[in-house]
């Protein structure tokens, strides 16, 4: 009887690892690609675009959006990320800040912050 209550522990234990495992793969993230942001700000609103690659928790790539074109570059913890690029913005040199949220394998949402000019919000869709 002793040997049937240990396999079946033995069992359960293996699933229940099993399951983490699954479950750590699917909340595995992944930028890397186009996106297509909408951005609302107290100045108004822009579609920029990102075109992005994720090495690890490393993120960099390309802007091209209101402020011009700039390289970009950020991080990705978990589901959080943040993109941080300077711009010109009529003649001023400004940075700027994205700090969002996957909320699926293909739409992000958050905030933004341009130095000196204010904050908005944004929702992103991967093309």
């Amino acid at each position: 009887m002793k040997q049937l209550a240990f396999r079946l522990v033995m069992v359960a234990v293996v699933v229940a690892a099993m399951s983490g495992i699954g479950i750590a793969q699917a909340d595995k993230v992944d930028l890397t690609g186009k996106w297509v942001f909408q951005v609302q700000t107290e100045a108004g609103g822009g579609t920029p675009t990102f075109t992005l690659k994720q090495d690890g928790e490393k993120l960099t790539g390309h802007y091209v959006g209101t402020f011009g074109e700039a390289d970009v570059a950020g991080t990705v913890k978990g589901k959080e990320f943040t993109i941080q690029y300077s711009a010109d913005a009529q003649g001023t040199k400004v940075d700027i800040t994205y700090k969002g949220t996957v909320e699926s394998k293909d739409t992000v949402k958050g905030t933004l912050s341009i130095a000196g000019l204010g904050d908005g919000t944004f929702t992103g869709k991967r093309q």
